[in-house]
């Protein structure tokens, strides 16, 4: 149900030059989604009445994220002033007037925060009955971050910046985490006050907490369960810090839903994934993506699966599939490689270093072995040989492979596109079929073999190959 008394801020305006990239910070990938979108999922969680992100740096980029995540959200620009405290007083002002409820501010950048913790903050601020409500954490290591200086009481009565604290300050172990809970009365008096008198010449959010302090206003500072909870990420150091505490937590829900993963340390699964019980992940196995396990599935060791769906009872071993569809009791692999459009039927095989591209093949076919096919469909219980080619391309144009049911391709046969083999069809070894195949036909472009006697003594004269047929023909002349 959605809570029309609250309001969230998401502030997503920062260049995040730390991360010196061409990309966005808030756009960099982080277990499926990009940081900001881990962001936004916890906001659509909330459900809460409005949800406002505030942008600047690459603001039409991180506008289509938002968008497209939650189209409900508000966008607002940040103008030139400088300050989360500037982005938060625009944000208030996109509210309608007559909102009198709470408002949550977010960071972009926090990407593990997740809902229930917001839930328990927003939570306690309403049963507190204070002007603001913060999150604090314990980091094993404070330096740098602002203090919480509370009252005798256990209320909050400020946060001291680290270098303006005293010693006695600094051994404090509790800190801002940056997120907070206003209400929105309090905190649109506040941030009108808020100036840009510092040294950065910006306005700061949390001169609010000062002011509303100043003003008689109660304030009060929830510690997190877990410091980990609310770090930002700043560098591409903390963004691998966050995606492995990120994947760990993903993979041990899996495993208390009833997956079997062998390995945690050498498997990755994006948030985005889906996984059924009685699934078997082996190490050095990636899931990304909208990929999709059925149950009784035993996918790895090292493969990795983009948008991929695998069926129940399937085997996939040591392959790369993007965009394919492998149906229940398949076998995929090892090495093979599905492209995108790639759909295997039930109780079919891709084997070993097998490539196949926008190719549907039927239930119960194999291609076990060295073989490509692209641009193709191919029946039921049929069976490629080794080294079986559909040559799709002709320099130009991408041409289609239609292959009937129970067919039968020998070894190292090319289909030249387009090219069709009725049902029941046959190929001999080392055909090159150029026209179509009628049905329970056998296809062959076999040449009668010429022997040419003597071939390497003439050619190849005091070479090994010579020596050893000389040696071969005088022995069988003298009968030994």
């Amino acid at each position: 149900m959605t809570d029309q008394n609250l309001a969230i801020v998401v502030l997503a305006a920062g260049q995040g030059t730390r991360m010196k990239s061409a990309t966005p910070k808030l756009l960099h990938p982080l277990g499926g989604l990009p940081v900001v979108g881990h962001v936004l999922a916890t906001a659509r969680e909330l459900d809460a009445a409005r949800v406002i992100a505030v942008v600047r740096h690459e603001r039409d980029r991180l506008a289509e994220v938002i968008a497209a995540d939650l189209p409900d959200a508000v966008i607002v620009d940040q103008d030139e002033v400088p300050g989360t405290g500037r982005a938060v007083e625009q944000a208030v002002a996109a509210l309608p007037a007559d909102f009198t409820g709470d408002v949550l501010v977010v960071n972009g950048d926090v990407p593990l925060l997740d809902a229930p913790t917001l839930r328990e903050l927003v939570a306690a601020h309403r049963a507190g009955g204070a002007a603001a409500t913060i999150l604090s954490s314990f980091p094993a290591d404070a330096t740098g971050y602002g203090r919480i200086v509370r009252t005798s009481e256990g209320h909050l009565d400020r946060i001291v910046e680290h270098k303006d604290a005293s010693e006695a300050e600094r051994a404090i172990g509790e800190i801002n985490a940056g997120i907070y809970v206003f209400g929105a009365a309090a905190l649109r008096d506040m941030l009108a006050n808020v100036t840009t008198d510092n040294a950065q010449g910006e306005k700061y959010l949390t001169d609010v907490i000062g002011l509303l302090r100043e003003a008689g206003f109660d304030v009060d500072a929830l510690p997190v369960s877990e410091s980990w909870l609310v770090e930002g990420i700043n560098d591409r150091a903390q963004l691998s810090e966050a995606a492995a505490r990120l994947n760990a937590l993903v993979v041990r829900t899996w495993q208390l839903a009833g997956v079997t993963v062998q390995d945690p340390a050498t498997t990755w699964i994006d948030v985005t994934a889906t996984l059924e019980p009685d699934v078997t992940i082996l190490p050095g196995t990636q899931l990304r993506g909208a990929t999709a396990i059925r149950t009784g599935a035993t996918v790895g060791p090292d493969t990795t699966l983009l948008d991929t769906e695998v069926g129940a009872g399937a085997t996939v071993t040591r392959t790369d599939a993007t965009l394919a569809v492998i149906g229940d009791g398949a076998t995929v692999g090892p090495f093979a490689y599905l492209r995108p459009g790639t759909v295997l039927g039930a109780n079919g095989k891709i084997g070993t270093f097998t490539e196949t591209k926008n190719a549907v093949i039927g239930a119960g076919t194999k291609l076990a072995h060295f073989n490509y096919v692209g641009d193709a469909e191919v029946g039921e219980k049929g069976n490629l040989g080794a080294g079986v080619i559909t040559a799709n391309y002709d320099g130009v144009n991408k041409h289609r492979t239609v292959i009937g049911s129970h067919v039968r391709i020998s070894t190292n046969t090319v289909l030249v596109a387009p090219v069709r083999m009725g049902d029941g069809a046959y190929t001999g070894a080392g055909t090159v079929v150029r026209k179509d195949v009628p049905p329970g036909a056998l296809a062959i472009t076999v040449a009668p073999q010429r022997n040419i006697e003597g071939w390497v003594a003439e050619k190849r004269p005091g070479t090994d190959a010579a020596r050893a047929a000389e040696q071969s023909t005088a022995a069988e002349e003298s009968g030994e």
